[in-house]
């Protein structure tokens, strides 16, 4: 089956991209679950396992989730990860948001997807439809943050960083095929306005000059969507760099130049920023900044400032000596 999304030229413009931390924090317990696959993050999972086990003890109501959220198709609720409202919002601003929502809002929606869904226990009924259950789910999150996903946020957030940026351009440059085609081989884009999703339901809807808000995820290995009117449209995507680490500098450049500095060579594969190459090294900024200007001086790199930050990339004389 397929859904379809008509746009217009004045989608191109309209359109943004968005880190989500309260969502990545969503799809984690996805994964954790069992309920979608684990990929490339099955070590992450067994290394957080026990203590996601000891927050399910602290709060029932990660339990419960599952009648309401992560299931395929429209039966999920949206208050518990309201969209984001800026490109990178802490998560504390976002939790904040979850928070505000209305007990009322949280039981519409509840109500909603159970109907949609087999009969759930008694327990989770009452627990979903309690007057407490947005604090429920906020605690719960809130602790889910803390105890597991805050302490591998800052490499994720390089990733979905770097995603963001080279799709983004991409789709300022080059327009919507160029953005979309190595997102999803689910994903198509048809001559005339037409963005086509392989899913397990159909519908059209159209943009209207709305744009597309698409959301990269470090968690999902599949395409979700956002097609109601509680959300601007948007498209939950796998981003780049989960999957496969860029290839280890070959030995004798390590010896040459040292592991780091040749790791940040193979990095640069995409440009990154010194932030990011921390990161996704594992080191502190200012020693990641250390090698960067050693490379730099020496012609390897370059670095050129987008707004507040300076992103390197490496130079035709860095491509030689990565490539031998």
């Amino acid at each position: 089956m397929l859904v379809t999304i008509d746009v217009v030229p004045q989608d191109l413009m309209a359109s943004r991209f968005a880190i989500s931390p309260l969502i990545e924090t969503m799809h984690a317990q996805w994964v954790l679950t069992g309920r979608y696959r684990a990929g490339a993050h099955g070590p992450w999972v067994a290394r957080w396992r026990e203590t996601y086990r000891e927050l399910v003890r602290r709060h029932p109501v990660l339990r419960a989730a599952g009648a309401v959220s992560g299931n395929r198709g429209d039966a999920n609720v949206d208050f518990i990860a309201p969209p984001p409202t800026a490109v990178d919002v802490p998560f504390e601003a976002e939790l904040a948001a979850m928070r505000a929502t209305p007990p009322a809002q949280a039981h519409a929606e509840v109500e909603r997807v159970l109907a949609k869904r087999p009969p759930v226990a008694r327990w989770v009924r009452q627990l979903l439809l309690g007057p407490e259950v947005v604090a429920r789910f906020a605690d719960a999150y809130e602790a889910l943050w803390t105890e597991i996903l805050a302490h591998d946020w800052p490499r994720l957030r390089a990733i979905l960083q770097r995603d963001v940026a080279y799709r983004a351009g991409r789709l300022a440059a080059y327009g919507w095929q160029a953005a979309l085609e190595d997102l999803s081989p689910k994903v198509h884009w048809r001559a005339g306005g037409r963005i086509e999703i392989e899913m397990s339901s159909s519908g059209t809807h159209r943009l209207g000059g709305k744009g597309l808000l698409f959301l990269p995820s470090a968690f999902m290995e599949t395409i979700g969507t956002y097609l109601e009117d509680d959300w601007p449209y948007a498209m939950v995507y796998p981003a780049r760099g989960i999957a496969a680490a860029p290839a280890p500098p070959p030995r004798d450049l390590a010896a040459l130049i040292g592991r780091s500095r040749a790791r940040i060579l193979a990095e640069l594969a995409e440009p990154a920023t010194t932030t990011q190459l921390a990161a996704l090294l594992g080191q502190s900024v200012g020693t990641a900044g250390e090698h960067i200007a050693a490379l730099r001086r020496t012609g390897l790199i370059t670095g050129t400032r987008t707004g507040r930050s300076v992103l390197y990339a490496r130079t035709p004389l860095g491509d030689a000596l990565l490539n031998g």
